[in-house]
């Protein structure tokens, strides 16, 4: 009996144990556009690794050399029960051992972009089949200005210098070292023999050859130094500084924005050394910033090659030259920065008249409204059709709205479900991503945007939609592209999947262009270069307090990375948003370049409270009269390369504390914004260096930590002292403003005798600084540049 006992015990044990086993699989196993994440091929210690070791070659004149890489593999140790992983060298396994190169000698270049922008380049192998042009660059490639720079001879190796900083080549070990003009090291490229000193397995600048495939990925890998702090990364929602973080490049349905998946991920981070990196490369990519070891930035890079633009600046320097390499966001219309009305969704034109004359009977200033997935026969279904039961006139609705001052936005995507009418026409005339038969990867027809084809065929849609008089295309989704699908281009997903989001902003904003004589989107995904096309939205965020806060950090992380316009959905997506949190998240949203109210229904601010009315109202209506500060804050952001949602060191380098903030930022460079993520009433607010005017209560403060109650509207706004904002009256669109009279709101603390404005006319001919001197009891504008298009009135505002 006790035997029988034993057996049955161990029986439970066994199955407990496979079913265990099975789901352990289940949680592991992948599942459709799963983030790629690269770091596995360099923890699995199956593979092969190279490390970079010497310079074998090198020409100065004209930066191209060869380094020599050791073989090595992993073996295991073990030490008092620790079983320890370090690499050794090992010799060549390929047979016959006559033809392949046990230690290869590989290319490495270096160009010089600008002053401030080096080129570094290393390959893991042969280039045959490369792109002559990269649609990440403005201009499909990048300048090299090596008269920029002066050469020397070092005992070492080889240096470059400009009047921004040097660049030292060491000839063994091979190092590659970035520093200041003052001499400062930067970053450096990480030898082995650097990581002697531990007993950490740190990976050094190296690649990987896959054993599964004999595929190969490249890590180019750098130092971090002590307190050093890393931000970008894309619209990225885990914490601010991103050191310590793993960080995973792939373009994905975050499904919100309180994960570590991104609806933008963008390769590109900036230091606050005084640099910032760009890898050049679309696909996947996973960067190590420190979280397994401190010292190390880890980049693994899922291509061959790696391709790394490396500014030398402060972050305004930084992302100036970023932008002149991958682009500056155009300038988007003005009726774009009126408020967009919307909801998931408006089914027809009764329904979207309604809002019209709600809007405007409630006093809601407004220039947009949105239909989103349910202006088709069936809810979702895009055919690029007004459903004609439900829409009698779409083209009358739309010109009828737009002589009321509004603009029609519509939602679309790139999915084909095989009921809709449009299936099988993209499928037979090779419209859509294939897969490795020449089927399609997917139930849904995915558009493939890197076929010239599909891009004509896709904007004759949209153009005839554009011909009814729509202003505007909600471009929708766009993360889902196969990674395993066969695009035109002749190369996998692997290549293709990130560079979908900028294929479809692109072929978007370039019809809107053609056909309106603006550039504007309204996108959720992107790559690097998407900022070219504005404006992009942050996704589906939860109707919390959390994502509330979690949205203004992925939107800070966003403008680090050249995006100078962005949004989001005010009071958040996923359910109907409590009316305190959506009252406190309305000003924020008011105080972001672009602002739309966007989720589950109600949205519309009359369906809520009087109280609340009241208070949108008075929100929307200080953004109206903001209009000529933010327009001209928009025209010197995309001229710059500038977020206008702007972390605080941005404006404030030298000053520790803005590093450290990630609940406050600056709207353009002089207005300070800190929302309220509680329901309080007052906050904690970091102030850098100066004197700033609160621009509701009129209190001055003084640079540091203050604790200051919010004004009549549920956030707390401050200006920079010496500043003249201005202002314009009151309209119920931008069609209908008055841009010959404005007033400039001097914030001046007393003892201040100037005072300085930006301003930007629409259709202006360029951005204007207005100068003002105190006189008396108020201050006077000096010389009006605009004299016979605009007058000014100033105010004194104490």
């Amino acid at each position: 009996m006790k035997n029988r006992l034993t057996q049955i015990s161990l029986s439970l044990f066994m199955a407990t144990a496979a079913i265990q086993g099975v789901s352990a699989q289940i949680q592991n196993a992948p599942v459709l556009n799963a983030p790629v994440d690269v770091s596995t091929d360099f923890e699995n210690y199956a593979n092969t690794f190279y490390f970079a070791d010497e310079l074998a070659s090198f020409d100065p004149k004209t930066g191209k050399g060869t380094v020599k890489y050791t073989r090595y593999n992993y073996k295991t140790r073990q030490a008092f029960n620790n079983m320890m992983m370090k690499p050794d060298t090992v010799a060549a396994n390929e047979f016959p051992a006559t033809e392949y190169e046990a230690a290869p000698v590989l290319p490495f270049s270096i160009e010089f972009v600008s002053e401030r922008a080096i080129r570094i380049k290393t390959t893991s192998g042969p280039q045959f089949n490369q792109p002559k042009e990269s649609l990440m660059l403005v201009n499909g490639t990048a300048p090299n200005h090596p008269e920029n720079w002066k050469y020397s001879k070092t005992a070492t190796g080889h240096k470059y210098t400009s009047q921004y900083g040097s660049v030292e080549i060491q000839t063994n070990p091979w190092h590659v070292k970035i520093y200041d003009a003052k001499g400062k090291l930067l970053t450096s490229t990480l030898h082995n023999s650097d990581l002697q000193n531990t007993y950490t397995p740190v990976l050094p600048y190296s690649y990987v050859r896959r054993n599964s495939d004999y595929s190969r990925s490249v890590a180019p890998v750098f130092s971090l130094e002590p307190d050093e702090k890393i931000f970008g990364c894309g619209e990225s929602f885990t914490q601010f500084n991103k050191r310590g973080q793993k960080v995973v490049l792939w373009t994905d349905d975050a499904n919100g924005v309180q994960n570590e998946t991104m609806y933008k991920p963008i390769p590109f981070y900036m230091s606050s050394r005084g640099y910032g990196v760009f890898m050049h490369t679309s696909t996947p990519v996973t960067v190590d910033f420190g979280k397994y070891f401190a010292g190390a930035n880890k980049m693994m890079i899922g291509d061959d090659v790696a391709d790394l633009f490396i500014f030398i600046g402060e972050p305004k320097d930084i992302l100036d030259e970023y932008t002149d390499l991958t682009g500056k966001a155009s300038m988007p219309p003005l009726w774009s920065f009126g408020f967009w009305m919307s909801r998931i969704t408006y089914f027809s034109e009764k329904e979207g008249r309604e809002i019209a004359k709600n809007l405007r009977k409630n006093k809601i200033p407004s220039d947009v409204i949105h239909f989103d997935t349910g202006w088709f026969d069936v809810d979702w279904r895009n055919n690029y059709e007004f459903a004609s039961e439900r829409f009698d006139a779409p083209t009358k609705m739309m010109a009828d709205m737009k002589k009321d001052g509004f603009n029609v936005c519509l939602w679309q995507l790139p999915y084909f479900t095989p009921r809709n009418t449009l299936f099988n026409e993209i499928v037979d005339n090779g419209l859509a991503v294939k897969d490795r038969k020449g089927n399609i990867p997917y139930e849904d027809a995915v558009l493939d945007f890197s076929n010239p084809e599909t891009v004509k065929w896709y904007q004759a849609k949209l153009k005839h939609l554009m011909d009814q008089g729509v202003a505007v295309f909600k471009v929708d989704f766009g993360e889902a592209a196969p990674a395993e699908g066969i695009y035109h281009s002749g190369r996998t997903g692997f290549y293709e999947h990130n560079l979908y989001p900028l294929r479809y902003n692109k072929a978007v904003a370039e019809l809107t262009q053609r056909e309106k004589g603006y550039t504007l989107i309204w996108a959720r995904s992107t790559w690097a270069g998407s900022q070219r096309y504005p404006l992009h939205w942050g996704g589906d965020a939860a109707t919390t307090n959390g994502a509330m806060s979690a949205t203004l950090r992925g939107g800070l992380s966003l403008g680090l990375c050249g995006f100078s316009f962005w949004s989001h959905d005010v009071g958040g997506f996923v359910t109907k948003s409590p009316e305190e949190l959506y009252k406190r998240w309305t000003p924020f949203g008011m105080l972001t370049s672009h602002v739309r109210s966007h989720g589950e229904p109600p949205t519309e601010p009359w369906l809520y409270s009087e109280d609340f009315l009241k208070s949108f109202r008075n929100a929307d209506n200080m953004r109206y009269e903001l209009m000529p500060y933010i327009y001209a804050q928009a025209k010197e952001s995309s001229e710059k390369g500038l977020p206008m949602m702007r972390a605080l060191f941005v404006e404030y380098p030298q000053d520790a504390g803005s590093w450290l903030i990630d609940n406050e930022y600056l709207f353009g460079s002089d207005m300070l914004v800190a929302p309220l993520f509680e329901e309080v009433t007052e906050r904690d607010v970091y102030l850098p260096p100066g004197q700033w005017v609160d621009y509701q209560t009129k209190k001055v403060y003084n640079g540091g930590w203050h604790r200051i109650a919010a004004g009549e509207l549920p956030i707390i706004v401050l200006v920079k002292s010496g500043t003249a904002i201005p202002h314009i009256k009151l309209a119920q669109s931008t069609k209908d403003m008055d841009w010959s009279r404005l007033t400039l709101k001097v914030y001046a603390a007393e003892g201040t005798t100037t005072a300085t404005a930006k301003v930007y006319l629409p259709e202006g001919k360029a951005l204007q600084n207005i100068k003002l001197t105190k006189k008396g009891n108020g201050f006077e504008v000096d010389s009006n540049p605009l004299s016979g298009e605009t007058t000014f009135k100033t105010e004194w505002i104490k």
